[in-house]
């Protein structure tokens, strides 16, 4: 997987994925221009339509009609002696059984964002010099 952030003008960015392209920026209280999320809105993102992709995917395979599922992402960033908090609402149809309900809640912490997020995390960083536009 892959994606790449190209700056556009002030904090505003175009990210490219495969084919697809979306902008990130700052809200105008952080001197952005408010022009896309924020990264950190990105993340909260990544990680709700992940969960209910996943938690989709397994209904399908079991059968399960979801009509309507909807997570919501709320995302408190760390702070000095606080730790990163992410609050999950998985908002299901209520004509699912108490026992689908709880294989969901099992199956959402297991999306591979939500994984990745509670798992150890390498970075390996480098720097490429580009020549400057004329």
């Amino acid at each position: 997987m892959n994606a790449t952030a190209q700056r556009i003008s002030g904090f505003r960015h175009v990210v490219k994925v495969r084919q697809h392209r979306l902008n990130c920026d700052e809200p105008v209280e952080h001197d952005g221009d408010d022009s896309g999320p924020s990264p950190q809105e990105l993340l909260a993102a990544s990680l709700a339509s992940c969960t209910a992709v996943t938690m989709e995917m397994y209904a399908s395979r079991k059968g399960w009609d979801l009509d309507s599922v909807e997570v919501a992402c709320e995302y408190i960033p760390a702070e000095r002696g606080c730790p990163t908090k992410f609050t999950l609402t998985l908002r299901l149809p209520s004509d699912l059984s108490d026992e689908q309900v709880q294989r969901l809640k099992v199956i959402a912490t297991k999306c591979p964002v939500h994984r990745t997020l509670d798992g150890e995390v390498m970075f390996d960083e480098r720097v490429e010099r580009i020549e400057l536009a004329a």
